[in-house]
C-alpha cells in the first residue's frame, strides 16, 4: 500500500542528508547523486564531507553540527537558496554507545537524546515552513528520519540508544499523520545491523549484516514504492516486528535466549 507520493524520478530534485559523513548516510547520498539528485552532505567532519563533494561532482557539503539549533537554521536556509526548495530532507545523524542499567552513564544517555533524536527536531523545525510552502504551491518535498529496529521494544546493551530510536518512530507516525494530507512525505528508516563505525563496537555476531550500499539501495527503494516504514533486511526486521507485538513475558524470555544476558 503506497502511503507516500512515490519517489521515483530524481533528476532535478535536491537532498539534504544530515550525518552523512559515513555509514547509511553517505551511502544513500551517494546513491541520489548516482539516480541524478543534486545532493547536499552535512556532518561535523569537513574532511569526510570535501571527499564526497570531491567524489561526487556537482554536489555540496554544507558543515553542520546537528545539535546547534542556530547552526542548522543557517544550513537550511543556505540548502534552500540553492535551488529554491528541499525536494528531500533526511535525517541520518546518529550516536551509538553499548550501556546497561548496571553501568548507568547519564551523559551517554543524553548525549544520545541530543544528537539522535534533538538534532532530528532541529532539522524538523527547520525544513518544515519551506515543505509546508512548496505543498501549498503544488508540489511538497519529503521529510525522512533512520530510527532503528531497537526503538521497536528493549534490548540489552540498547538502554542509551533503543529510546532515542523509538522516540524517532513515534515523531514520525505523528508527522505523517499531521502532515500527509498537506502533499508532504515522510517515512522512517528501520534498518537491522548495517556495517558502520556504530556497530564497529558491538561484540557479538549481527544477525543479517548489511553492508550500507545495500541500506541505500533498500532506501531508494522503498522511497519508489510510497511506503511509511523502510524496514531491511526482512528476514530479520520482520522477526524483530513479530518479537515487538508479543506479551512481555514472552518478549522478555525470548530476548534473554537469543541474547544469554
Amino acid at each position: 500500500m503506497s502511503l507516500n507520493p512515490p519517489l521515483t524520478e530524481w533528476s532535478g530534485q535536491l537532498a539534504w542528508l544530515v550525518g552523512a559523513s559515513s555509514g547509511i548516510g553517505r551511502a544513500t547520498a551517494s546513491a541520489l547523486h548516482a539516480q541524478g539528485a543534486t545532493v547536499v552532505v552535512s556532518a561535523r567532519k569537513a574532511a569526510d564531507l570535501e571527499r564526497f563533494v570531491q567524489e561526487h561532482p556537482g554536489s555540496h557539503a554544507v558543515v553542520l553540527d546537528a545539535t546547534d539549533r542556530a547552526a542548522m537554521q543557517a544550513a537550511a536556509r543556505r540548502v534552500r537558496g540553492l535551488m529554491g526548495r528541499i525536494d528531500l530532507a533526511m535525517y541520518c545523524a546518529g550516536h551509538y554507545k553499548p550501556q546497561r542499567a548496571t553501568a548507568f552513564d547519564l551523559d551517554e544517555m543524553l548525549l544520545h537524546q541530543q544528537v539522535n533524536y534533538v538534532g532530528a527536531l532541529h532539522l524538523v523545525d527547520a525544513v518544515l515552513p519551506g515543505l509546508l510552502e512548496q505543498a501549498a504551491a503544488g508540489s511538497g518535498g519529503h521529510l525522512s528520519l533512520v530510527g532503528s529496529v531497537a526503538g521497536y521494544r528493549g534490548l540489552p546493551n540498547s538502554l542509551a540508544y533503543g529510546p532515542t530510536k523509538a522516540a524517532l518512530i513515534n515523531l514520525a507516525q505523528t508527522l505523517y499523520l499531521d502532515l500527509h494530507a498537506k502533499g508532504i512525505g515522510v517515512s522512517i528508516v528501520n534498518p537491522g545491523f548495517v556495517e558502520s563505525p556504530l556497530t564497529a563496537q558491538n561484540d557479538f555476531a549481527m544477525p543479517a549484516l548489511l553492508t550500507p550500499e545495500q541500506a541505500a539501495q533498500a532506501i531508494l527503494a522503498g522511497w519508489a514504492s510510497g511506503v511509511f516504514e523502510l524496514h531491511f533486511p526482512k528476514r530479520f526486521t520482520l522477526w524483530m516486528k513479530l518479537l515487538s507485538h508479543v506479551g512481555d513475558g514472552l518478549y522478555f524470555k525470548a530476548v534473554r535466549r537469543a541474547t544469554g544476558l
